[in-house]
C-alpha cells in the first residue's frame, strides 16, 4: 500500500553534525530543549518516521515534524533558539559616546572628577544609565593610583639582573632579598581596644601614645620564604654589617650568596666593601633608584604590617621587639615563599606605556607649562 502524506526530504547528517548532535544530546549542561531537539534529529536521521520518533521520545508528532523541517532548512543553527525581541533601547550610541568622552576628556565645574550624579545632570540621563555605561567600559573616575619612574641610568640592566635572579637563580646558590624597616613605632592606644561584635568590627581610639622606635633588618630567602632578621635601635653601617653576618650564618660555608638591596648609602659604605673582601662568595645586586617594588622583601614587610603591626599595641620598645620576633618565628614555622611571575620584558613594556603617556601629556601642554 502506498504511503500517505507529503514525501519527506531525506535527512542525512555529516560526520561533524552527527558528532555535534550527539554531544548536545548527552551533555549535562545542555539546555533540555536543545538536548531533545538533538535526539529528534538523530532519531529521524536513523530512518524512523515522525510517528515512531514521537512515541519513543514522548513528544507530539507535530513537534518532531517542526524540528525535522528546521534542521533540513537551517541545519544546526535551526535547533538553537533565536534571540527573543525585547524592549527597544532607551540609550542611543550617541549618548553612550557623550558619557565616555565627557568622562575621559572633561571635568565638572568645581570638582576634580565626575560623579554619577554630576554626569547625569550634565547629560540629561539617569544616574543608573551613567553607572551602567561606566561599568560596561570599565571607567572609574573616583579611582586614582600613583607611579614614580626611575631616573637610574642603569635601570634596564638592573631590572634584567634582579628579575633574572628571581626567575632563574643560580644552581645551589642562596638568594636573599634584604632591606630595613626603620622607625617602627611602639604604639599604645589611649583607651582599651573594643573587640569585634556581631554587625560591627573592632574599634580603636584614633589617638595613641608613642613609646619609642626600633629598626628591623630582614632578609627573605628566595625559594623557601624563610626570614632572617635583626632588631636594632639604629640603622647605621655597623648594624648593617652585623645583619650581614647573621644572614651568612644561615648558609653553608663558601656557598654562593646573592643579596638584593636598595641604594641607601649604608649599603655602599667602606665598611661594607671591606666585609665583601672577606666574603668573596657574596655578591650584591642593587635595585634601581625609586624601584623598591622590585625587592620581594617589601611584599613581606607589607604582610608584617597588615597582619601584625597595624592593629597591635605595645607599651615599650622591648614589648614591640618581642612581638615582632615571635611573629617572625611563627612565619618561619610555616614560611610561604613569594613567586615572581613577570619577565623583564613584560616590566619594561609596561613602563614604556607610562613613558609614552607622559610624552603625550607634555606635548599637549602650553609652551610655558611644566609637568
Amino acid at each position: 500500500m502506498a504511503s500517505r502524506g507529503r514525501p519527506k526530504v531525506p535527512l542525512v547528517l555529516s560526520d561533524e553534525e552527527q558528532t555535534t548532535l550527539e554531544r548536545w544530546a548527552r551533555r549535562p549542561l545542555s539546555p533540555q530543549s536543545l538536548a531533545l531537539r538533538s535526539k529528534i534529529v538523530l532519531a529521524c536521521a536513523g530512518g524512523s518516521d515522525n510517528k515512531k520518533v514521537a512515541a519513543e521520545l514522548g513528544v507530539n508528532q507535530a513537534t518532531v515534524g517542526k524540528w525535522r523541517r528546521r534542521f533540513v532548512e537551517l541545519r544546526l543553527d535551526g535547533l538553537v533558539d533565536e534571540p527573543r525581541p525585547g524592549a527597544p533601547r532607551s540609550i542611543t550610541d550617541t549618548q553612550v559616546e557623550q558619557v565616555i568622552v565627557k568622562t575621559l576628556q572633561e571635568t565638572p565645574k568645581g570638582a576634580s572628577h565626575w560623579s554619577s550624579r554630576d554626569m547625569a545632570r550634565s547629560t540629561g540621563m539617569t544616574q543608573t544609565a551613567v553607572v551602567r555605561i561606566w561599568k560596561a567600559f570599565g571607567l572609574k573616575p573616583w579611582e586614582e593610583s600613583t607611579f614614580k619612574l626611575s631616573n637610574d641610568p642603569q635601570f634596564i640592566d638592573k631590572v634584567r639582573d634582579i628579575v633574572g635572579l628571581y626567575l632563574n637563580p643560580p644552581e645551589a646558590a642562596a638568594v636573599f632579598c634584604c632591606d630595613e624597616k626603620t622607625q617602627v613605632q611602639a604604639l599604645n592606644r589611649t583607651q582599651p581596644v573594643l573587640p569585634m561584635r556581631p554587625m560591627g568590627g573592632e574599634q580603636r581610639t584614633a589617638d595613641y601614645e608613642r613609646h619609642g622606635t626600633t629598626s628591623l633588618f630582614a632578609a627573605l630567602r628566595l625559594g623557601t620564604g624563610l626570614v632572617v632578621h635583626k632588631l636594632t635601635k639604629q640603622h647605621r653601617t655597623v648594624e648593617f654589617v652585623k645583619f650581614l653576618n647573621a644572614v651568612i650564618a644561615t648558609v653553608e660555608p663558601d656557598q654562593e650568596v646573592h643579596l638584593i638591596l636598595d641604594n641607601v648609602s649604608t649599603h655602599k659604605a667602606p665598611a661594607v666593601h671591606t666585609w665583601l673582601v672577606r666574603h668573596p662568595n657574596v655578591q650584591l645586586h642593587f635595585t634601581p633608584t625609586y624601584s623598591s617594588w622590585l625587592n620581594l622583601v617589601e611584599r613581606w614587610f607589607s604582610h608584617l604590617t597588615t597582619k601584625y603591626l597595624q592593629r597591635s599595641t605595645h607599651r615599650s620598645v622591648k614589648e614591640l621587639e618581642t612581638g615582632i620576633t615571635d611573629w617572625i618565628a611563627t612565619w618561619n614555622d610555616d614560611p610561604r615563599p613569594y613567586v615572581w611571575t613577570k619577565t623583564a620584558d613584560e616590566i619594561l613594556d609596561k613602563l614604556s606605556g607610562y613613558c609614552t603617556a607622559i610624552t603625550t601629556a607634555q606635548e599637549g601642554l602650553p609652551n610655558n607649562a611644566t609637568i
